[in-house]
C-alpha cells in the first residue's frame, strides 16, 4: 500500500517530545505546522521546513489532523477552550500524560466542541520516535484512527487499542507498572550482590535470562487469570511465601533493604490466609485488584 505524505499534520507543543513529533513528520514530508506558546522552540522545525502558525486557532485550521503534546489535560483543555477558537471538524490527537478518567473527559469535552478525538500514549523517548522502536498507543473511535494511520505511520509503531478514550492511559500506566517492577527487582538484586563483590554489569545478563524467563511464564498466567482457576502446576503460593521469607531474611542479613521484598510477601500471606495458598502465584490477581485500605 502506498503511504501517502502530502497529509498536512499540526504540533502543538514543543518540548522534546513534541519537537522530536513534529520532526518526524516533517522527515515522512508531511505538510508541518506548528505552535508553541514560545515561539523560539519552533526555530529549528521552521528551519527544516515547519510552519510556525501566529496562534492556536490558525495551527488549528491549518490541518485536518493535530496532535497536542502538553503539559497536561488542564493545559489543553485551557489551551483550546478561548471562545475565539474553533474545534468543529478536526481531528485531535492527544499524546499528553494523564489518568483514563481525565482522557474520557477530555474526549466528552472535545467531542461537544465539534472535534473528533482520539488519545494516546507515547511508550518512547524522543530520540526514538520515528523509528519502529517507537510505540504510539491510540484509543478512540476506530474510524478516526484509521483515516489518520497513514500520516502516524511517520511516528513509530502505532497502536490501536479500542473505542474506550481511557484504554491508552490504562496500557500507559500498565506499561509502568511492568518497567518500575522489573527495575527495581533488578536493584534489589544487585544491591544483595554487591555486598559479595559482585558489581552490576556482572549480573545483568544473569537477571536478563530471569527477566526473559518469567516473561515466558505470562500467556498461561494470563489463561488462569481469565479462567479465574489457578491449579498449582509449577508451584504453589505457600511454596512461593517460603522463597519470599529467605529473600527478606538473606536481604537483612547482608545488610540490603528488605521492604520491597516484605510488601511482596504481605500480599501473598493475605492470598494465604484467604486459602489460596494451594494455588498458583497468579490467583494473587485478587488481591492487586482490591482498593488499598489504610
Amino acid at each position: 500500500m502506498d503511504i501517502k505524505t502530502d497529509t498536512p499534520v499540526t504540533v502543538i507543543g514543543l518540548g522534546r517530545m513534541g519537537q522530536a513529533l513534529a520532526g518526524a513528520f516533517l522527515k515522512a514530508g508531511h505538510p508541518t505546522t506548528v505552535w508553541n506558546r514560545t515561539a523560539s522552540k519552533a526555530a529549528q522545525l521552521v528551519s527544516a521546513g515547519a510552519q510556525l502558525a501566529p496562534t492556536v486557532d490558525d495551527a488549528l485550521k491549518a490541518s485536518p489532523l493535530t496532535v497536542i503534546c502538553v503539559t497536561d489535560y488542564p493545559a489543553m483543555r485551557q489551551l483550546l477552550g478561548g471562545n475565539d477558537i474553533s474545534l468543529n471538524g478536526t481531528t485531535l490527537i492527544n499524546v499528553t500524560s494523564g489518568d483514563s478518567a481525565q482522557a474520557r473527559e477530555a474526549a466528552r469535552w472535545a467531542e461537544g466542541r465539534g472535534a473528533r478525538y482520539l488519545d494516546g500514549a507515547i511508550m518512547a523517548v524522543p530520540p526514538a520516535i520515528g523509528t519502529a522502536e517507537a510505540v504510539i498507543l491510540h484509543s478512540g473511535p476506530q474510524p478516526d484512527f484509521e483515516a489518520h494511520r497513514p500520516t502516524l505511520d511517520a511516528l513509530g509503531t502505532v497502536s490501536y487499542l479500542g473505542a474506550d478514550h481511557g484504554l491508552a492511559s490504562l496500557y500507559d500506566v500498565a506499561g509502568l507498572a511492568m518497567m518500575w517492577s522489573v527495575l527495581n527487582a533488578w536493584l534489589q538484586g544487585t544491591a544483595l550482590l554487591k555486598t559479595a563483590g559482585v558489581d552490576a554489569a556482572t549480573y545483568a545478563p544473569f537477571a536478563r535470562q530471569i527477566a526473559a524467563g518469567v516473561a515466558e511464564w505470562l500467556p498461561g498466567y494470563a489463561e488462569q487469570i481469565d479462567r479465574g482457576s489457578f491449579p498449582a502446576e509449577v508451584s504453589a503460593l505457600e511454596t512461593d511465601v517460603q522463597a519470599m521469607a529467605h529473600l527478606i531474611e538473606e536481604s537483612e542479613a547482608v545488610g540490603v533493604n528488605a521492604e520491597l521484598p516484605k510488601l511482596i510477601k504481605a500480599m501473598a500471606d493475605r492470598g494465604v490466609a484467604a486459602g489460596h495458598g494451594g494455588e498458583q502465584y497468579p490467583v494473587l490477581i485478587e488481591e492487586f485488584a482490591k482498593p488499598h485500605v489504610s
